[in-house]
This record gives structure tokens, C-alpha cells and sequence, in this order.
């Protein structure tokens, strides 16, 4: 009987094969034995459909159900691939064409007729994909998924999380945690991305970006500095070694943009544990280093003291259209806050946002945010309306200011030239080639006379071509 490595085989198939020792067995009979051992395990299923008359498939536990639908909702100053709001037995969830997601042609629309969509749900979120056509439920070894190379389709090898073979058909598994910015490359690879934010596969969005805890409750005013016990603690070793441990854990790059707060921190730090005790052991130690660094109302409506604060930095501007760049924008809250506060600040302007992040779930519910009562009585509550249900909601002037889009912002965009860049708590979390570009088209996009807005303890003070500008808490940075 011809000799095969038993390392290559299950222990069922070589039993399967030693029942048999007077027959000899090809190494294509044995390579077959085994594809049908492993096959009869099934640890990994996925819904399979067609884009392009290409073969693709998703992880069947991210699938909540399969529909026909139609007649979707249009909503406006939302990305093209966004078709519309559809009611799902009282729920409202959005609906992704994935076909114009990724750039592939699509046949012209009838407007009666209905679309083949997924509905899926990524991280407690639901929403509805369209495909060309859905075809059914395949089960695998989940051993057998290969890594992906860009000549298996049409799209970004980045959405792809591998491809697989089934029945003599080749499926590209694509990634949609990654495609809906629920994970991003450096959540794989424990090294930092653009995203914290975790915000385009490069970076990120702010929820991404910053931490959970800091994220969820509005963080303090930059805190004064401290005493410092040096000059500088470049060379400290446990210094160095606390940045690498931020950068591990949360993926905050120290770089000129932070390091004055990272040093005084670190300062603070060790009067508190104690002189060589100062180590970050896991996640926990991280986060509560950090906690001081986010920005006040960072992804969360502002409270009026500080759109108090940004309105009194807001630059004097005569013109008739005036331009906002807010990378990083999330869930909304941060755009619609600056809309009410320009359209405040200049009355007479035209204004139009552009409001960019990696989570295509939030820029794509953006345009439906309603607010809470309590938020909707306070200082907004002169640019807000009432919907059927009685809930409160931004008005026309303000949502027709703003227009969400899925970007990452260190990938080349064609803005124009704006007059305001308001990016808080984004640049830190960047890889530092990731700073310097990004920062390098801050420059490129502000205006002359225009002011870009960092996060409460970011600066470009120590870069070329920067002038800080304080008004009361707020810092602002214009070109020379």
C-alpha cells in the first residue's frame, strides 16, 4: 500500500484506509478520504449570494434574517450607497446596497420592484444589506478557510476574511465587522491602525478612536499641569515604557501632537503609585491613565457651558459660504452640535459639513438621530422640531447642513478648501506616519484665515506653520 504522511490525516481517515490493507490507495483516493473526513465535521456556516455573478458568503451568526424588500425610504445628504430607511416590523434600520458599496455596476433600478436584502445586526445595530441574489446556507470546517488574495473579487482584499471551496465552488467570505467599521486592521494585529476610533481602515471615528469608558460620560477640562520632576522624560525608561504600553493597549501614539499632556500625566502618575511602580499591566491600568486625556462631551451632546466655550473661539467670517471638515464625526453628535452653534455664529452664511468616519453604521444613522428630551430642552433646543411621534429631532436648516459620509480620513478626499477643521481626540490614535499626513492636509484644506480644533489636550503648537490661539478653554490653531 502506498506510504502517506499520517501527519496529514485525521485519525478516522487512516482507520478508514487500514480496514482495507489489501487494496492499494492513490494519493488522490487518500487526499479524497480525508477532504470527506474533515468535511463531515461542520463547525462554521455561512450565507452565501452573488455579487457581479461572483460567488460570496457571510457568517451565518451575523445574519438576522433574509427579506424581500422595496420602497425604501430616501433619506437626503446621505452617501450613495445608502438607499433609503425601510420599517422592519417597527423598526427602522437603514439599507446598504453592498453593490455600490464596493463600486460594482448595478443594473437600473425598477422602482416597483423588490431587492434581495440580508438583515443583519453588528453589534446590537441592525440593518439591511442588497445583493444581486441570495442563494442558501453552506456548512464547512472552518480549518478550510484560506487567507485571501486580491485576485478572488472585485473588492478591497481588506473586507475579505478568506475564501473557501464547497460542492467545487469558490466563496469570497468577506469580513463585515471590518466593512461596517465594527473592527478595524488593528484590532488583527495588536498594532495601531488610523482607527481608534476605531475611526478609516486606516483610522477612525471617534467612538473607535477613544476608549469606552472615556467615551461615555463627558471627559474634564485639560488638566493643569503639574510639577514636573524633569525637564523632559524622553529618556526615562519607565517613561518609554508606559508609552508603549498605551500604544499596545489603546493604541495612543505619543508624537508632538500629545506628548507635553503624556509627560505631565505620567508625572501625576507616579506620585500616585510610586517611583518605579508605574508599569501599565493590562487594559484597566490603561484606561485609567487616559481617562483624563478625552475631550470634554467627547462623543455625546455638549452641555451648554462648553458650546459656550467653542462658540466664543469661532472665528469673525464675513463670507457667504463657509466650510467645515469634522473627521471623526461618529454617531452625529459632534456635527449637529457644531451645525447649531455656526448657524448661531453666522446667521447670513450658507454652511455645509462634511462629516466623515470609518463606522458606516453611524454615518449611516447619523440623518435619522433623534434627541433625548433632556438634551432637546436645553441650549439646542431653538434648532430642533417635533417628528409624527412626538420625539424631538434636528430641523430642516440643520440636517441639510450636514452630509455624513463613510471616509477614512488619512485617504486622500476631494474637499475643498474649508474654514473650519474640527478633529478632537482623532490624531492621537493615529500611527505616527498616519499624524503626520493627516496633520500635512490640515494645512493643504484650511483656509488662510481659517482655525482648526483639536482635542482639549492635543496641540500642533510644536509643528512648523502653527500658531495657537487660546480663547478661555478652547485652543485653536490657524496657519502662519
Amino acid at each position: 500500500m502506498e506510504q502517506a504522511n499520517n501527519e496529514d490525516l485525521t485519525a478516522a481517515a487512516v482507520a478508514a484506509i487500514a480496514q482495507d490493507n489489501t487494496t492499494q490507495l492513490t494519493p488522490e483516493q487518500i487526499a479524497a478520504a480525508i477532504k470527506k473526513e474533515q468535511l463531515s465535521v461542520i463547525d462554521y456556516k455561512m450565507v452565501t449570494f452573488s455579487l457581479a455573478d461572483k460567488d460570496y458568503a457571510i457568517d451565518i451568526m451575523k445574519v438576522k434574517e433574509i427579506a424581500k424588500a422595496g420602497h425604501f425610504t430616501y433619506v437626503p445628504n446621505t452617501m450613495p450607497f445608502v438607499l433609503g430607511v425601510y420599517n422592519l416590523r417597527g423598526e427602522i434600520i437603514p439599507i446598504i446596497d453592498l453593490r455600490l458599496f464596493f463600486n460594482i455596476d448595478v443594473p437600473e433600478r425598477n422602482p416597483n420592484a423588490l431587492e434581495n436584502v440580508l438583515i443583519v445586526t453588528i453589534e446590537e445595530r441592525t440593518f439591511g444589506i442588497v445583493v444581486d441574489a441570495i442563494d442558501k446556507v453552506v456548512g464547512i470546517q472552518k480549518s478550510t478557510i484560506q487567507p485571501p488574495h486580491p485576485l478572488f473579487g472585485d473588492i478591497n482584499i481588506k473586507y475579505i476574511y478568506g475564501v473557501v471551496e464547497s460542492n467545487n465552488r469558490l466563496y469570497i467570505l468577506l469580513d463585515i465587522d471590518r466593512i461596517f467599521g465594527a473592527r478595524t486592521e488593528e484590532d488583527d494585529e495588536d498594532t495601531p491602525k488610523q482607527d481608534i476610533r476605531p475611526v478609516s481602515h486606516a483610522v477612525n471615528a471617534q467612538e473607535s478612536v477613544a476608549a469606552k469608558p472615556a467615551v461615555t460620560s463627558p471627559a474634564p477640562a485639560a488638566a493643569a499641569p503639574v510639577e514636573e520632576k524633569k525637564a523632559s522624560r524622553k529618556d526615562d525608561i519607565n517613561y518609554k515604557f508606559v508609552c508603549e504600553s498605551l500604544k499596545s493597549f489603546r493604541k495612543f501614539n505619543v508624537s508632538f501632537v500629545n506628548e507635553k499632556w503624556t509627560e505631565n500625566r505620567f508625572n501625576e502618575w507616579e506620585k500616585e503609585k510610586g517611583e518605579g511602580k508605574t508599569q501599565l499591566q493590562n487594559e484597566s491600568d490603561a484606561d485609567v491613565f487616559m481617562k483624563p486625556f478625552y475631550s470634554r462631551c467627547n462623543a455625546t451632546w455638549w452641555t451648554k457651558e462648553y458650546a459656550d466655550a467653542v462658540y466664543k473661539a469661532l472665528p469673525e467670517n464675513s463670507a457667504k459660504q463657509i466650510s467645515v471638515w469634522n473627521p471623526g464625526c461618529g454617531k452625529g453628535y459632534e456635527a449637529y452640535s457644531l451645525a447649531c452653534l455656526l448657524k448661531k455664529r453666522y446667521p447670513n452664511a450658507r454652511i455645509r459639513i462634511y462629516g466623515h468616519d470609518i463606522d458606516l453604521l453611524s454615518v449611516s444613522n447619523a440623518p435619522l438621530i433623534n434627541l433625548p428630551a433632556n438634551v432637546a430642552s436645553d441650549w439646542y433646543a431653538p434648532y430642533t422640531t417635533k417628528t409624527v411621534n412626538g420625539e424631538a429631532t434636528f430641523d430642516k436648516s440643520i440636517k441639510d447642513m450636514i452630509l455624513f459620509e463613510y471616509h477614512d480620513c488619512v485617504n486622500t478626499n476631494a474637499l475643498p478648501v474649508v474654514d473650519i477643521i474640527f478633529a478632537r481626540d482623532i490624531v492621537s490614535f493615529l500611527p505616527l506616519e498616519s499624524q503626520n499626513k493627516l496633520i500635512a492636509d490640515f494645512g493643504e484644506k484650511i483656509k488662510g484665515n481659517g482655525i482648526v480644533m483639536l482635542g482639549d489636550n492635543e496641540s500642533l503648537a510644536g509643528k512648523d506653520k502653527w500658531v495657537e490661539k487660546a480663547t478661555g478653554s478652547v485652543m485653536a490653531f490657524s496657519k502662519q
